[in-house]
């Protein structure tokens, strides 16, 4: 899933009740300086980037990124415009908009098989 959103849309925060609501227990972390955050559960493996600070494609590859695309879970990637080119086509784009200090608007685009058979199973949500 690829989350979309200006400086303090709330991505992060999105992200950490995501982890929280599939059972991630513990610290969950910003990635912005790591760039990923591993989390392992007994069903799943999840990895949540942050290419804010992304600058340099070789990075891409010396860091495994593609072996870790390649591979079974979920992966959620904050500011995907940074690493375009070498980020593969996400199942979701997830764009959020500050409406205000409180509110915001979420939007959601399936862009795969699997995108469209995700946002199906969630109420009030067309694919």
């Amino acid at each position: 899933m690829a989350l979309h959103g200006d400086l303090g849309a709330g991505k992060t925060t999105l992200v950490r009740h995501l982890l929280q609501a599939l059972g991630v227990t513990g610290r969950i972390k910003s990635p912005t300086y790591a760039v990923v955050e591993p989390y392992e559960l007994d069903t799943l493996n999840i990895w949540h980037f942050d290419f804010y600070r992304f600058n340099d494609p070789r990075e891409w590859e010396e860091a495994g990124f593609r072996d870790i695309f390649a591979s079974p879970g979920l992966k959620l990637a904050e500011w995907p415009e940074k690493a375009a080119g070498v980020l593969p086509v996400a199942d979701v784009d997830l764009h959020i908009r500050t409406q205000d200090d409180s509110s915001r608007s979420v939007t959601l685009q399936a862009h795969t098989a699997a995108g469209q058979a995700l946002l199906q199973g969630l109420p009030g949500v067309s694919a």
